[in-house]
């Protein structure tokens, strides 16, 4: 077939067509056509010349041209596609390196095997073009509620036709007692879209917390006004769900209008998720006040707060455990979700029984090591002395509060205490040089002669050993994995050493070695001040407008 005989309007004819069938601007499925063409083409003249096609996008014409540039005479490796400046010369005036020469040549007889080798370009840049729409038009629609009919299932995996695409929800995304037939309508939350070779992916799900955000948001007028704002959601797919709303308008319940008029808000909401229980829990900034609505239904009697190690522990009544933790654990569960603290549930005869073994090992304490009977020491515990280092180093005026204590008694407290004190640390210092710490260690200021031996039994010896540590090896710290948080033990964390102490200890020693230079800490101490003045200023300017 000869490009020439055929009738010129009909390329534009069919490239309007297949553009409007793809949904996909007509310009792209002219550009494959002129590319299909260059590619037949060259199979007619040569791979190795630079045949190049343009349509006429009015009249539907195809010209042929032949492109040669003009390169350095030590640079010619294609004598088909280029050419020295001597050469040109005889095609063009004053030719450079870089100048084109094009020329136009005869259109190409497309036998069976052209005609076949074109349509496979011009599908493939079709379904490019194709792929490349369907990202721009689902990439900013990630995290939002699509609707969309059910065209398939595959291996437990729906494919979901949305329009001008196709999506998945994958079988761990779907709530659990669903399943589908073709046709069926399925309302999906975009979690992400992604592209890939053979496309662009829209995956979907049912079970996301921000699912049931966004259709909270399509039932309450007021949070998609922003007058109420959801905070948190943690769900159980399918089974229980509580989510955390707070109100910015005094006059407005955040709690009665999630739930709306005798139930119908939140009855949409659950009638869309299988009939999966919903809490509302009003927000609270006072974290141990959220997590005593959060444990509801369950009645909390005391919470106390581990904020360093993100940790909650909760007592209740004995009655209530059952119900505080729920059913498989999965009230205490949810809770911590929403919280984002791990949880502690204990009853009230548990941490009687706590607090009574701590009261007791503390009296013993005092018993041993001040030579008191079980009386007076358990007046110590009682006026909140844990240590000894309480005793010995307590104002004077704070020991004589106690029944039956005068400055004589006092005084012969701290004395007992201290010089317990003395024999510990130089017990612990003997040990420590015998297990081969050196002067360098035992030396550094910030460390005590218990520390010193504990650092020694890890095979910490030298001050160059306890440089080389990390912060959270001396002080301990947290580590989530798979979600969840595990205890990492740090060689100082007896002695109740925070983080920040660890590493002003570490980047003194350091210092002290010669490792790091002193005038870079002070450096980047004021960038950090003056970033934390200007974020200060930023907020005063933020109140005062």
């Amino acid at each position: 077939m000869a490009i020439t005989s055929a009738n010129q309007l009909e390329l534009l004819q069919t490239a309007e067509a297949v553009a409007r069938e793809k949904m996909i601007d007509p310009g792209l499925v002219v550009e494959a056509m002129e590319e299909s063409l260059a590619r037949a083409a060259k199979s007619r003249y040569g791979s190795e010349m630079d045949i190049r096609v343009s349509i006429d996008r009015k009249t539907g014409r195809a010209t042929f041209t032949r492109v040669r540039t003009v390169v350095d005479e030590d640079e010619l490796e294609n004598y088909q596609a280029e050419m020295t400046v001597d050469q040109a010369k005889q095609y063009l005036d004053d030719p450079k390196i870089g100048d084109t020469f094009v020329e136009e040549v005869p259109p190409v007889e497309m036998g069976r095997i052209a005609a076949q080798s074109a349509k496979q370009v011009i599908l493939q840049k079709v379904r490019e073009a194709e792929r490349d729409r369907q990202f721009e038009e689902f990439k900013d629609r990630a995290g939002t509620i699509i609707n969309g009919v059910v065209k398939r299932e595959e291996y437990g995996n729906v494919i979901v036709d949305v329009g001008r695409g196709e999506g998945i929800l994958r079988r761990n995304e779907k709530i659990g007692r669903e399943s589908y037939r073709n046709g069926d309508r399925i309302r999906c939350f975009i979690k992400d879209v992604r592209r890939e070779t053979r496309g662009p992916q829209i995956f979907l799900s049912r079970t996301a917390p921000e699912f049931m955000a966004e259709l909270f948001k399509m039932e309450v007028p007021e949070i998609y006004d922003g007058i109420i704002e959801i905070k948190a959601v943690a769900r159980d797919p399918g089974s229980r769900a509580k989510i955390a709303v707070i109100s910015y308008d005094g006059s407005i319940d955040p709690v009665g209008a999630c739930v709306g008029m005798r139930g119908s808000r939140v009855q949409a909401v659950v009638n869309e998720l299988q009939g999966e229980k919903i809490d509302i829990i009003p927000w609270n900034e006072d974290v141990p006040t959220f997590l005593v609505n959060a444990l509801q239904p369950a009645e909390v009697s005391k919470v106390v707060l581990d904020e360093d190690a993100e940790r909650i522990e909760v007592v209740v009544p004995d009655e209530q455990l059952s119900l505080a933790i729920g059913r498989r654990g999965q009230n205490v569960r949810l809770a911590s979700q929403l919280t984002g603290l791990d949880i502690d549930i204990m009853t009230e005869e548990e941490e009687s029984q706590r607090r009574q073994k701590e009261f007791e090992e503390r009296t013993q304490l005092f018993m041993d090591t001040l030579d008191l009977d079980e009386f007076f020491a358990q007046l110590l515990v009682a006026e909140g002395f844990t240590t000894l280092e309480e005793v010995a180093y307590v104002e004077l005026d704070e020991l004589l509060v106690i029944d039956g204590v005068d400055e004589g008694t006092a005084a012969e407290l701290q004395t007992r205490a201290r010089e317990n004190l003395e024999a510990q640390a130089k017990a612990a210092l003997e040990n420590a040089r015998a297990l081969g710490a050196d002067d360098s260690l035992i030396e550094f200021e910030g460390l005590t002669p218990q520390m010193v031996e504990v650092l020694a039994k890890d095979g910490v010896k030298t001050l160059e050993d306890f440089a080389t540590c990390a912060d959270w090896e001396l002080a301990g710290g947290w580590t989530t994995v798979d979600g969840e948080r595990h205890k990492d033990e740090g060689l100082l964390e007896p002695f109740e050493m925070s983080l920040e102490e660890a590493q002003h200890l570490v980047m003194t020693a350091r210092v002290l070695l010669g490792w790091v230079d002193p005038t870079e800490l002070e450096d980047d101490a004021e960038e950090g001040a003056e970033e934390g003045e200007g974020d200060d200023l930023e907020g005063l300017e933020e109140e005062q407008a």
